[in-house]
This record gives C-alpha cells, structure tokens and sequence, in this order.
C-alpha cells in the first residue's frame, strides 16, 4: 500500500515508517504538521492516511481539518485518524460525510503491531476500525436518540463490534453466540434505525457510518 502519514513526534513518526516499511508498505509522504499533509495528500492520491489528529502549529485539529479538505477532493480517500484522547467531536466530524475507509484509533490503546496493520488494511480497503472506547462514546451520545433507544442491549453490543470492524463470525465468538443469531440482530438494527438493504460488499460499513453520523 502507498500510506501518508502524518505524525508531529520524530520518534513515532520514524517507529511507523519502519513498521510500515517491514511489512512491505510504502510510506510516500511522511509529514509533520497539517499544511503538509494537505499538499502531500493532494500530490500523492495515497491508498490510505494515517493520521494524527492534533498537529503543529495549534496541536488542535489540523490533521482532521487537512483529510477532510483532502475528502472534499477525494471522497474516497481512506483515512485512519490517531489521538492520544477519546473525541467525539472529531471522529463525527469524519463520519459525517458517510464515505468509505474510516478509522480512529487510541494511540495508547495500540499494544499489537499485527493488529495496528490489520486495521490499516481494513480501512484502506473500504472499512471502519475504531477503537472500541471510541465506539462507546460514540454510542453514549446517541442515547437521546429515539432510533437509538429502540435497540436491546444485546443489539447495542452487536452494532459495536461491527463498528470496530468485526466479522459475524467475530461478533458471534465475541459474545457466544452463534453467526445465525448474530445476522438475526443485525437485521434487526438495520430494520430498527432504518438503513435500507443494499447488494453492496460495503452495506455493513455504510450502515454503521449513517447509524453513527445521525
């Protein structure tokens, strides 16, 4: 894959280069702060950007305001954000426009490099891979919503570990259950929150996205 990735830490930045580049990766752009990473994205059209979500000069949202630019040029730019902290706000911002290949992962929450790049992966081919507490908060927030309060718990569990990239057949060894009760619940969400079925190998992923964008 060819990967952009912006990080304003030398060390880290300089870590995932070498991951990235041990798994076979090229890293074509590696920037420190939001401007750059808007000229590198729009120069290098990368299949997927990792991103840090807070990046010089204001270390307030510049990462996520330069791949939103980026999308608005690039829907289907695939973009994995990093952070050190849960922010809904920013990972809503991301989901807004119901595009494909959408990430937010906690950096401290990152302990496993196979599973760092399986997410990689997963979303530079069209998927979501979000950290399961921002899942959760995400979800918190939707708690006002009617559509939302029409879900059972068991539901709710399911509809998470979807949004964190889960397969039925994870979704079932996660919670003990068997993959025909877990499509039975799925069919119940899409049916409780309103998504329309759709022949699409990425209905799965657009029903999250549109249930968390609401």
């Amino acid at each position: 894959m060819r990967i952009v990735l912006a990080e304003d830490h030398f060390l880290l930045r300089d870590g995932l280069i070498r991951l990235l580049g041990a798994y076979g990766h090229d890293v074509v752009a590696a920037v420190d702060n939001g401007a750059d990473l808007l000229r590198a994205l729009g120069r290098e059209r990368p299949d997927v950007a990792v991103v840090d979500v807070r990046l010089p000069p204001d270390f307030t949202d510049e990462g996520l305001r330069a791949v939103l630019a980026a999308r608005e040029q690039d829907p289907g730019l695939p973009v994995l954000l990093l952070s050190q902290y849960v922010e809904p706000l920013y990972a809503r911002e991301l989901l807004a426009g119901g595009g494909r290949g959408v990430g937010y992962l906690l950096k401290d929450r990152v302990t496993d490099g196979a599973r760092f790049l399986e997410s990689i992966r997963r979303v530079a081919a069209g998927g979501t891979a979000m950290d399961p507490e921002v899942v959760s908060r995400l979800l918190v927030r939707k708690e006002r919503d009617a559509s939302v309060g029409s879900l059972t718990a068991r539901e709710r569990e399911v509809l998470e570990l979807i949004a964190q990239g889960r397969s039925n057949a994870g979704v079932a060894q996660a919670l003990f259950i068997t993959e025909k009760a877990v499509a039975k619940h799925i069919g119940n969400i899409f049916t409780k929150l309103g998504l329309h079925q759709a022949d699409s190998d990425n209905r799965r992923v657009l029903a999250v996205l549109a249930y968390l964008d609401q």
